[in-house]
């Protein structure tokens, strides 16, 4: 499913697809605002996003067999709740 598939089906359920895609883009800039602040985002029966750490660490180039250091950077993670979980056993 894509963003605009998504539009549509909440068109379904608004006036017009106009509101349909303010209102999915509302709900999307809010979660990534939530995430530029550090703030965890839990959506109950779907799950948890929230930003994550990484440590720096040494690596190796697959191609020549050099190391290499790999920075320490932050990442968005995801642990879906136990209802998306089981419904995609």
């Amino acid at each position: 499913m894509k963003k605009n598939d998504l539009v549509v089906k909440v068109a379904e359920k608004t006036e017009t697809k106009k509101q349909a895609q303010e209102i999915v883009d509302l709900i999307f800039d809010s979660i990534k605002s939530a995430l530029k602040k550090k703030e965890p985002v839990a959506i109950a029966g779907f799950g948890i996003l929230k930003i994550k750490q990484t440590k720096a660490r040494t690596g190796r180039n697959p191609k020549t067999g050099e190391t290499i250091q790999i920075p320490a950077k932050k990442k968005v993670s995801f642990r879906p709740a136990k209802e998306l979980k089981e419904l995609v056993k």
